[in-house]
């Protein structure tokens, strides 16, 4: 046995001094072999196997369990699954309790707009047109025009008269506008949905 340290230190020794006297340019086989000896004399580290090689009774009982643990994993999951749909039904049941509310808002604020604008209409109409011209002057653009859109056409025209002229002129290039985008949008709807 001394003897093959020996001979395993006199062939490092003579490697090293070959390796010295070769300057820069080293073998790469005597480096390999150099580092696979290094590699199988290193201590090697503790693994799984070697403990089951060494402790067969612990590792049987680890195995025995291991489909006991697993069942009771996914039972476990599968109850974290089930409270965790309760919660969404629950969630979606409150929104859909929300987006019902918010309708009957909305049918009812529709509702209320309809008959406000019937009814304000049905006031200008009844209105002189001088003294609607001087209110609906004062009105923003969109909501004056849209009013005089909803009156009969010789009120409207009675109401636009009694106006400045500019004004007058802006409205009615607003009605004809709007007029252009409420016939217009129906048709690029069917445009769009012929593409489709």
């Amino acid at each position: 046995m001394s003897r093959l340290p020996r001979s395993l230190v006199l062939w490092l020794a003579l490697s090293g001094a070959a390796l010295a006297a070769g300057g820069d340019h080293a073998d790469p086989a005597k480096e390999a072999a150099l580092r696979a000896i290094a590699a199988r004399d290193a201590p090697k580290e503790v693994s799984a196997q070697d403990f089951v090689a060494k402790e067969p009774a612990k590792t049987g009982y680890c195995a025995n369990i291991a489909d006991a643990a697993a069942d009771a994993r996914f039972a476990w999951q599968k109850e974290q699954l089930a409270a965790m749909e309760k919660q969404v039904e629950e969630r979606i049941r409150l929104l859909e309790e929300k987006r019902a509310e918010y309708e009957v808002w909305l049918k009812r604020r529709n509702e209320f707009l309809a008959k406000a604008d019937e009814s304000v209409v049905a006031v200008y109409a009844k209105m002189r047109p001088d003294a609607a011209a001087l209110q609906i002057t004062n009105m923003p653009d969109e909501a004056a025009a849209a009013l005089l859109t909803k009156l009969n056409a010789r009120t409207a025209s009675a109401i636009l008269s009694e106006m400045e002229a500019a004004r007058a002129a802006n409205l009615a290039r607003a009605m004809t506008e709007s007029g252009r985008k409420d016939a217009s949008a129906p048709a690029s709807a069917q445009k769009k949905n012929q593409r489709s």
